[in-house]
């Protein structure tokens, strides 16, 4: 594996005005939100494209429960077709890392014919990789979306109240590298070829560990901490 390479990878997201039938573009429904986020050599850089846009349609109100997004709220947003330029320049020649790919492409696509000139689909610009069909693979028979994924390697997300799709693309850049990349997939005796980057990225750390030893005011605050959790049963840390 060439680690000279740069890998960018950039994880999106995207609200809609509605479902479009078994992935069947005929219901002319709209992207109205698009959320990214880059992610260089499995580091994320903080850079981010994030957009409304008005989709000169109504949003149906069965997404409006799920997102949140209004028709009076994306009145003043701009059209696909002004932000199309941005978003291309955004995603070119980058790995997208999308939930369900299909879904987020097929809407995409269907834009990018709307545009009034020749544009690539997406999968002629960037490759896709799809988490979705990854997740079957690793748990199958498992229910596989963000929420359950986000509960499978602790990954908080609380603050999920609404669909959004800047923050679905970070929690999902998230769950992403832990799935790729995570303490379980940590294999010291493989000889594999294929390096895993977490075993690699050790190796490579040449600063020793810094080691903050406890103050004697902390240590004794621990222990008398200690002797309150003695008093209430078994204590593990004097065992």
């Amino acid at each position: 594996m060439d680690t000279s390479k740069t890998i960018r990878q950039v994880v999106l997201d995207t609200e809609t005005t509605g479902m479009n039938k078994d992935g069947v573009v005929y219901l002319g429904h709209r992207i109205i939100e698009i959320g990214c986020v880059e992610v260089i050599n499995r580091r994320l850089t903080g850079r981010h494209y994030h957009v409304y846009i008005k989709p000169d349609r109504e949003v149906d109100p069965e997404a409006v429960t799920v997102h949140g997004i209004t028709d009076q709220f994306l009145q003043d947003k701009p059209l696909f077709s002004e932000i199309a330029d941005e978003f291309i320049e955004f995603i070119k020649g980058a790995d997208l890392v999308i939930h369900n790919a299909p879904f987020d492409v097929g809407f995409m696509d269907q834009e990018f014919r709307f545009l009034n000139k020749k544009t690539q689909t997406t999968e002629e610009m960037s490759t896709v990789t799809d988490t979705l069909v990854m997740a079957k693979k690793m748990f199958p028979g498992k229910r596989n979306n963000l929420d359950v994924l986000c509960d499978r390697y602790g990954i908080d997300n609380k603050h999920r109240v609404l669909h959004g799709a800047l923050l679905d693309a970070e929690i999902l850049a998230d769950v992403y590298l832990l799935m790729t990349g995570g303490q379980a997939k940590l294999n010291l005796s493989s000889s594999e070829n294929n390096e895993n980057s977490t075993e690699r990225q050790l190796r490579q750390s040449q600063s020793p560990l810094t080691v903050i030893r406890a103050t004697d005011d902390e240590n004794s605050a621990h222990q008398k901490r200690l002797d309150i959790i003695e008093k209430s049963g078994s204590c593990l840390w004097r065992q």
